[in-house]
């Protein structure tokens, strides 16, 4: 009879081991979900810099090239190009 409750305190023991284990990884869980919530919104915010300055770069490379640089007159070209594209569909589509 010793025997089983021997058997059942190293049950018992193993079990409330395995619940504080339970409960520390829970914990963990929580804080690296926590992390990865704000790794995920620093990564958003530092994208929509980036796309801002990709955005200030363009503008100035055509300023730069509207002002007689060489360097990106042919980018300039092109955009324009484009633009004045897009301008004649829209009045295409107007006319019809």
């Amino acid at each position: 009879m010793s025997q089983l409750s021997e058997i059942v305190d190293s049950l018992e023991s193993k079990m409330k081991a395995l619940l504080q284990k339970h409960e520390n990884l829970k914990q963990q869980n929580l804080k690296l979900e926590d992390e990865l919530q704000k790794l995920k919104t620093q990564q958003q915010s530092s994208q929509k810099e980036l796309n801002a300055w990709q955005e200030k770069f363009e503008s100035l490379k055509m300023a730069n090239a509207m002002l007689g640089s060489d360097h990106y007159k042919r980018d300039t070209k092109l955009k324009i190009n484009a633009l004045v594209r897009e301008i004649d569909q829209c009045i295409a589509q107007l006319s019809e």
